[in-house]
């Protein structure tokens, strides 16, 4: 999930009936017995997992069921950054001292090895989950020497690296939004829905980064798009609309291919990921606009409307997105199948559908960030806005692919 171009206020600190007790943040409120419902036209079962107090954004799933999800300092200084989903408590993770960092304490808590302001939890296919912390509290300036990608084994559940980022890959004005992972562990591809969108290339052996199409068209907010809610443009009080840049991201399950869009946007783009790869280990690499080689080798997928969170589904290959004007989870086929997305789960509970997860029996997972009902759009929005996570389980429309197509823009 994105950033605006222009800072805003960070909120004191509201635990919302929540309270640190020893390592344990008591309460989500766990969704104990939410029975499970159809939610139409696409068959599909919806399920509330968990409610949270606090603003939500990121969640993965590792391989042995183990759920993490993670609250960014966007409109509040929020009392835990990164957590477990366990018992129906939120555990700080790895730790409570790596939660520990403040707005009200930077200069006290060092940005280096604490969380600043994390935007998502990404598990891999090795065991470890991965955060990625751009750094930028309000989604205004980014602090210094905070923007990483920091790799938790889940073995030992303790840090085993942290690659940071200067400010060639995370200058001011970027906000590092979403990471994906090579199947074979050695790459990372990252977006920047920041001012000037782009994407960060990470070799993960060496911790080497690299900021390409940066100012690419590919990366960038779509002019022509007003993002709505609710049937109206979404505006800030100023007047301003929606203008995030690249922001969802997904793999193929083969890492050959890199997808991504704009949330102010409505095409999706694609690029194969050895010409990634290959800039990475180029001795030269122009910038933005002037690599022309790199920049003629994006493809345009097709079009998607407005779109946040997106994920290639190991269980089928397809591609799921996020679509939170229509509150709905969309999916479409991909390569020589590929065609228009279908609505998959359309519900008004899923206000601003997020970040996808899927879980090892191939269960979809979706965050829903409440980004329309914040104090960057809403200034009387409470100070610790209410968010959730759903489950999402493919129905016999679903499986058939007989759901209804989603609306022509």
């Amino acid at each position: 999930m994105p950033r605006p171009t222009s800072s805003a206020r960070l909120l004191p600190i509201l635990l919302a009936g929540s309270m640190l007790a020893g390592s344990s943040l008591a309460a989500p409120a766990l969704a104990q017995s939410a029975a499970a419902e159809p939610a139409r036209p696409g068959g599909a079962v919806l399920t509330k997992v968990a409610d949270f107090a606090h603003q939500v954004t990121g969640v993965t799933v590792s391989k042995d069921g183990r759920i993490f999800v993670n609250f960014p300092r966007w409109t509040e200084d929020s009392p835990v950054s990164v957590a477990e989903l366990k018992d129906g408590q939120l555990t700080p993770f790895p730790d409570a001292e790596w939660n520990a960092w403040r707005n009200a304490r930077k200069d006290a808590v060092s940005a280096k090895d604490h969380w600043v302001c994390v935007q998502s939890v990404v598990a891999d296919h090795q065991g470890n989950v991965w955060v990625l912390d751009p750094a930028a509290p309000a989604m205004a300036a980014v602090v210094k020497d905070g923007p990483k990608l920091v790799e938790i084994d889940l073995k030992t559940d303790k840090p085993a690296r942290i690659i940071a980022f200067d400010e060639s890959v995370a200058p001011q004005g970027s906000y590092l939004n979403d990471v994906r992972f090579a199947p074979d562990g050695k790459t990372a591809y990252i977006t920047d829905s920041g001012a000037k969108g782009a994407l960060v290339v990470v070799d993960l052996e060496s911790g080497r980064a690299r900021r390409v199409l940066d100012g690419d068209p590919s990366t960038q907010p779509d002019a022509s798009v007003t993002v709505t809610y609710d049937g109206k443009p979404l505006r800030r009080p100023d007047g301003r609309g929606v203008e995030f840049a690249a922001d969802g991201i997904a793999l193929s399950p083969d890492g050959k291919t890199l997808y991504w869009q704009a949330i102010k946007g409505r095409t999706l783009y694609s690029i194969p990921t050895d010409a990634l790869t290959g800039w990475l280990t180029a001795a030269v690499v122009p910038s933005g606009l002037a690599d022309k080689g790199l920049s003629g080798k994006v493809s345009v997928v097709g079009e998607n409307g407005p779109a946040d969170g997106l994920i290639v589904a190991r269980r089928d290959g397809r591609l799921y997105i996020t679509a939170p004007e229509e509150n709905a989870v969309k999916v479409r086929d991909l390569g020589a199948k590929a065609g228009k997305p279908a609505i998959l789960v359309q519900d008004a509970r899923l206000r601003w559908p997020d970040t996808f997860a899927e879980g090892p029996d191939g269960t979809l997972y979706v965050t829903t960030s409440h980004i329309q009902d914040s104090a960057f759009y809403k200034p009387d929005a409470p100070a610790s806005l209410p968010t959730e996570l759903w489950s999402i389980k493919p129905g016999p429309a679903e499986a058939t692919g007989s759901t209804r197509s989603a609306p022509a823009r």
